[in-house]
């Protein structure tokens, strides 16, 4: 992980330098003694120095010259971890701002899905945030987004085709074709989808999948037209059978979705190298105060998981998913610490706890890397087309929120630590002739709203309905984070106060919100794309903290709320969501009226 302003030393060259290192003929740029390093390749530990030239490994076993030698004092070394599987959308912080916070857990690389942004701004927005990444120190992979839109219930701001994304496998940090989200719609064998497939098995060899609770003939026709890894599975025996299917599980632990302690007893001696971990979506605030892929670590050897295989997990598996461990004339072998891999390298105090001491990007402290690349961050400004993307429907107003009375509504069921939701039936709380909030049922009021001025004709451009879970006691909280769509979501106990998180969201170009009794309690603001900000990580992480203890005023309950609340308009996680354009029935695949019985 040089400098990529830099150039490489030529092949031969750089060649020539790392044989002499490794025969003992010549120094290493860097020497790490007294190392507990991990194999994982055979899930161990072994003592061994590791010699370090230009950046890669060139040799493991016993060294003596170098240029700098460190003592590792029995410390554990580990490869840098690599996230399978992230929107770094999500984190709020633009890749060059998320790479320093990563960098310090011990994540050296990810593979990012920027679909996000790409539902927003379409193939400028995935340029923007791939030269963003390249910029910025750390291993930063892409695989394509494969849906955008996600699905054909939301309203998204742009729509990518196949012959869209072809000439973005040009570029070499792209190593898939991302989450196939739409998985009714390649099944039923959608040529649009076909396309996109063929594209992704011939220009790479990897398809990732997205297919929560998909099971039976379903997942036999998924996975039989080259879909090769999921990362939704929620319990042991939908990861069984997707193992059985051959796919390559990538256990999710998020900020919303945390899937590793009902998959973690599906791991074992025979089947761990079919196994990798993902964040999917982490929030700046668990980032900074909890870590990231090393959390995941800790709790994974917490729940009994041999250190080393976890660590393998978090690193080899996901590299050989991504064919990384191949080496290549102008990128070495990623995810092992053996010769001829990037020295991307962790280390840990011990098994036991795992504790990040020190990190190492291509042979360099990271210390020295976040510092750059802080310093490069603020010399890219924003373009400015990027901070004007949120526009409500015109007339939008509280009268666009009333939802005229009737026996029995159909209403989204939060499950805490879960994307997935409940389809409930439920008797709705009347008022003049309206449903309305039930704060004692923690019954709020939900609506997506679309921004992106993309409405059919004759279309409001809104979607309203009811959510149980928030814990909501008072005002409304809102959002431009939306998944997938990212059109603005509000909920609320008051219609006003709703009308008024929608408003501010607006006025800001996206962000967070709470709202009280007509007065706007706090906002972070995200004017890239309505996604990311444009400021500091740690702006960020303090900005959305003022922004959960206003949250926390408004008794949203434990935890993050806003996290819940960009997936209700998921329309592609079961069972009932909420788009712009309504109620969707995610089993059915098909819209479905708000009340489930008429008055």
């Amino acid at each position: 992980m040089p400098d990529p302003v830099a150039a490489p030393r030529p092949f031969e060259e750089a060649s020539r330098r790392r044989l002499a290192v490794a025969r003992g003929d010549a120094p290493a740029d860097l020497l790490l003694t007294g190392a507990r390093v991990t194999d994982v390749f055979e899930a161990s530990f072994f003592e061994a120095d590791v010699a370090i030239v230009d950046g890669v490994i060139a040799g493991v076993g016993r060294y003596t010259d170098a240029e700098q030698t460190v003592d590792l004092e029995g410390a554990v070394l580990a490869p840098g971890l690599i996230d399978a599987h992230m929107h770094v959308e999500s984190t709020m912080l633009r890749p060059s701002a998320f790479a320093p916070l990563a960098l310090a857990h011990g994540t050296t690389g990810a593979v990012f899905d920027p679909h996000e942004i790409a539902n927003v701004l379409g193939i400028e927005g995935m340029r923007w945030i791939m030269a963003d990444a390249a910029a910025a120190p750390g291993r930063w992979m892409f695989a394509l987004s494969s849906c955008v839109p996600a699905s054909p219930h939301e309203t998204s701001g742009a729509r990518l085709e196949a012959e869209d994304l072809a000439p973005m496998f040009d570029d070499e940090a792209v190593v898939a074709l991302a989450e196939m989200m739409n998985f009714p719609g390649l099944v039923a064998g959608d040529p649009g989808l076909l396309a996109k497939l063929r594209l992704g098995l011939e220009r790479r060899g990897v398809v990732d999948g997205h297919a929560p609770g998909v099971s039976g003939r379903m997942l036999q026709a998924y996975a039989g037209v080259g879909v090769s890894s999921d990362h939704e599975c929620t319990t042991a025996d939908e990861a069984r059978e997707k193992l059985r299917a051959g796919q390559m599980i990538f256990i999710r632990e998020g900020s919303a979705a945390r899937n590793l302690e009902a998959l973690a007893p599906t791991v074992t001696e025979s089947n761990w190298t079919r196994f990798g971990f993902c964040t999917d979506d982490r929030h700046p605030q668990d980032l900074a105060e909890h870590g990231h892929i090393d959390h995941v670590l800790r709790r994974a050897v917490q729940m009994g998981m041999p250190p080393a295989r976890a660590i393998a997990m978090a690193t080899q598996t996901t590299a050989q998913h991504y064919g990384l461990t191949k080496p290549s004339t102008h990128r070495p072998a990623l995810g092992a610490v053996a010769p001829g891999y990037a020295a991307d390298l962790v280390v840990f105090d011990a098994p036991e706890t795992l504790n990040v001491q020190s990190v190492w990007g291509g042979g360099e402290d990271v210390e020295a890397l976040a510092g750059s690349s802080r310093a490069a961050d603020a010399e890219r400004p924003t373009p400015p087309q990027f901070a004007a993307s949120v526009h409500l429907p015109v007339g939008f107003g509280k009268a666009s929120l009333a939802v005229p009375a009737c026996a029995k509504i159909r209403v989204i069921g939060l499950r805490p630590g879960q994307l997935l939701t409940d389809h409930l039936i439920l008797q709705p709380q009347l008022e003049d002739g309206y449903c309305v909030a039930d704060v004692s049922r923690d019954l709020m009021k939900l609506a997506v709203i679309e921004r992106h001025g993309r409405s059919a004709a004759g279309d409001p451009g809104l979607g309203v309905g009811f959510v149980q879970g928030f814990g909501l006691r008072a005002g409304a909280l809102g959002s431009t984070v939306g998944h997938d769509s990212h059109n603005v979501t509000v909920v609320g106990a008051s219609d006003s106060d709703m009308v008024l998180a929608a408003r501010t969201l607006e006025g800001l170009g996206g962000g967070v919100c709470a709202v009280l009794d007509g007065e706007v309690l706090a906002v972070l603001s995200l004017p890239i794309a309505g996604l990311m900000a444009d400021v500091p990580a740690q702006d960020v992480v303090e900005g959305y903290r003022a922004v959960l203890a206003a949250a926390d005023r408004l008794s949203a309950g434990p935890g993050d709320p806003f996290m819940p609340l960009s997936f209700c308009p998921l329309t592609v996680i079961p069972h009932l969501k909420l788009g712009d354009r309504g109620l969707v029935d995610v089993d059915r695949f098909a819209r479905v009226s708000l009340a489930a019985e008429p008055s």
